[in-house]
């Protein structure tokens, strides 16, 4: 397949990138000097040119606490970014994947979110998210979204990486523990969208490593695998105020994976574990 994958130079999107070429498709990855997605014209120009099967669109603003403050750029870019795009891969009849997020919902239930339970985002980054859902949602005939969450991987910043940095310089550590998700690792939600993007299984998935733990859970989790030895104390949200308020339960079903007959990702401390391997052989 030809396959377009936006925010390739992201986190999510270089392991995205790597996977497909991996997988003998022909991929065209833009970062944000390559392909400005907030101007309309360029998109189209872009993608009329290229012709791809797919857009993997997995660009975005995700300073979840700054975007309190710079709500216009989350929106121009999360919104209107995606809605570019969407109707640029509507006018080339292209499949349209867009990489969502736990935070369009609020964290009050009790239970893990279905794909059709109401959103309710909080925070200015979970809003913009949800707007540009809804813009794939009215305009890409063909169309996935895909929700995620704790995401992290070997490109870029992320909980594991900065758990582990800081455990060298302190003795102890505090960690929410009042919040929780699932931890998702970029490799597996690589491999998950790869298959997904070849069938026409359309709609919305949660997609994070099996398994729901409190980030408090996932740190002590990190420092047994990595064999680090530092003391881990629980601390509420309140202990630990952050400008954007994060949902409290973001622990996501994943029915439209198995309902659609797809292998469900592996259980969440597997992939911290080959995470993990791939981080120390990095070195």
């Amino acid at each position: 397949m030809r396959i377009v994958v936006t925010g390739a130079n992201g986190q999510l999107g270089r392991d995205v990138v790597k996977l497909l070429l991996g997988a003998k498709h022909e991929v065209h990855g833009f970062g944000r000097e390559q392909l400005d997605i907030t101007n309309e014209n360029q998109c189209l120009k872009v993608l009329k040119a290229l012709k791809p099967d797919v857009i993997i669109h997995s660009a975005a603003y995700t300073a979840v606490d700054l975007a309190e403050t710079e709500e216009a750029i989350a929106y121009r870019v999360n919104a209107d970014g995606t809605k570019n795009l969407a109707v640029a891969s509507e006018s080339i009849g292209a499949k349209f994947c867009y990489i969502s997020t736990d935070y369009v919902f609020d964290g009050t239930a009790t239970n893990a979110y279905r794909e059709d339970d109401n959103t309710n985002p909080q925070s200015i980054y979970g809003k913009s998210k949800r707007a540009g859902e809804r813009h794939v949602e009215s305009l890409s005939s063909k169309h996935f979204i895909v929700r995620t969450s704790w995401v992290y991987g070997i490109y870029g910043a992320n909980f594991v990486k900065t758990i582990l940095n800081l455990a060298k310089t302190r003795d102890s550590l505090k960690v929410v523990s009042d919040q929780f998700g699932s931890p998702t690792y970029t490799v597996d939600l690589a491999l998950f969208l790869e298959k997904l993007i070849q069938t026409d299984r359309y709609g919305i998935y949660h997609a994070s490593n099996s398994g729901v733990c409190s980030w408090y859970d996932f740190a002590c989790a990190i420092f047994e695998e990595s064999g680090v030895k530092i003391k881990v104390d629980p601390c509420s949200t309140e202990e630990f105020p952050r400008p954007a308020p994060r949902p409290r339960n973001s622990a996501m079903e994943h029915e439209a994976i198995r309902a659609n007959g797809f292998e469900d990702l592996r259980p969440w401390r597997e992939g911290l574990r080959a995470f993990l391997n791939e981080l120390e052989e990095s070195k």
